[in-house]
């Protein structure tokens, strides 16, 4: 079964916000089986919608459809379906009725606009929304079917949950589709490409393999599907494991997580513990390890030390170390994470210091300098790297290879 993913409204053409509904959508159309042949977002425009309800029907079976179903004159994603499947429209009465029980709740008046909510083009099934007032619209054409969903987050998720997924999956016979993704760090995809290109090349029709490459680590996924989901999985393990035992040095994990899950989950497994002394990441770092639960049985803390005084005051860096050589330097960023350890009693630390630009950058230290120390309790290493002049991109490779760094250190001590 294939599938198409429409998101309806200027905002998301113009970057207001940013698409997160597609992504969930196709993740769990995956998990059922169901392929995502493509995924269209169009503006608020009559004509453009018609375009790619017309094209999404010639290509697909399932067409999920979200956004415009507001009271606003600008949402006018109702208008354009019933046109599409040349409907008139009626007032649904269970529609209606969720209208009224949200509003009688939060204790608001019931407007006419509001109460118009619950028009619906006449030939359609109404799922009643429970969180929202915009109803879910079921339509079934020329053997595809159009579901038009409301674009709140929450709204759509708790309707693809409870109706639309059951729903399909009741009605059709779905294939099985399993993943396993393999995490490598240190290795450039090129060259993970060639060392494995014999495995890649004797893969079966029903099992692809994909490169997803991330500043400085490249996730490898094996995707198979068939009618029998235990022997998928051990045919795509019999290949996970080939890969492995291939390129084991630059393995990371064979789990679909971030590095720096992974580094916690190995941390955590030896009873390690680790801090951070941030300048130019700001604390990038330590949000990244962080926003993962159970964090903090491994991440202690850390200091985000901008100023001379602080990296002096927290982290005991030398005033005539900063004097001599900088706050951007292998001695500053050394002393940094020494400090880090000795102040905040961890097993690890991690520190970096650099310029981040747009602005700072010198004829010996240019913007995109970075220097990054890794630190146990008996050794130390540093390495400086000299990235662009994008300051959002310089923190992020600045944390992805402080990471790296991280883990080729705890390979080697523990």
């Amino acid at each position: 079964m294939l599938a198409e993913i429409i998101t309806i409204g200027d905002e998301i053409l113009i970057g207001q916000i940013v698409d997160t509904n597609s992504a969930w959508m196709a993740k769990q159309l995956n998990l059922i089986g169901v392929s995502v042949k493509q995924i269209t977002s169009v503006s608020d425009d009559e004509q453009h919608i018609l375009e790619a309800l017309e094209l999404a029907e010639k290509r697909a079976d399932l067409v999920l459809i979200t956004g415009g179903l507001g009271p606003t004159k600008d949402d006018i994603t109702k208008k354009t379906l019933a046109k599409y499947f040349n409907m008139g429209f009626r007032n649904d009465p269970g529609a209606l009725e969720m209208v009224r029980q949200i509003f009688e709740k939060y204790k608001r008046p019931l407007l006419d606009i509001n109460i118009q909510q619950a028009d619906v083009p006449d030939g359609c099934e109404v799922i009643v929304n429970k969180n929202g007032t915009a109803p879910c619209m079921w339509f079934e054409q020329n053997n595809t079917i159009f579901v038009s969903m409301p674009g709140v987050p929450y709204e759509m998720m708790y309707l693809m949950d409870d109706e639309i997924l059951p729903r399909i999956t009741s009605r059709f016979k779905l294939p099985f589709i399993v993943h396993k993704t393999i995490l490598t760090a240190n290795i450039g995809e090129s060259f993970l490409a060639k060392e494995i290109e014999e495995i890649e090349d004797s893969l079966p029709a029903h099992i692809k393999l994909a490169y997803l490459p991330k500043l400085g680590q490249v996730r490898l996924r094996l995707s198979a599907k068939g009618d029998n989901e235990t022997e998928l999985n051990k045919e795509v393990e019999v290949y996970a494991k080939q890969i492995i035992s291939k390129v084991n040095k630059f393995v990371v994990t064979d789990e679909d997580i971030p590095l720096e899950k992974a580094i916690l989950n190995l941390m955590k497994s030896k009873g390690l513990t680790l801090s951070t002394a941030e300048s130019c990441t700001g604390g990038y770092i330590a949000h990244l390890i962080t926003q993962h639960a159970g964090s903090s049985s491994v991440y202690w803390g850390g200091a985000v030390a901008y100023a001379y005084e602080l990296k002096e005051s927290i982290l005991g860096v030398e005033e005539s170390t900063l004097n001599t050589f900088g706050a951007v330097s292998e001695q500053t960023v050394t002393e940094m994470a020494e400090g880090a350890i000795k102040h905040f009693k961890t097993d690890y630390a991690i520190a970096v210091s650099g310029i981040a630009g747009p602005g700072g950058g010198t004829d010996d230290k240019p913007v995109g300098t970075v220097w990054i120390a890794i630190s146990s309790k008996n050794k130390t290493v540093a390495k400086v790297f000299n990235f662009s002049n994008k300051r959002i991109q310089n923190i992020e490779r600045s944390a992805a290879s402080a990471l790296a760094m991280l883990l080729n250190l705890l390979k080697e001590t523990v």
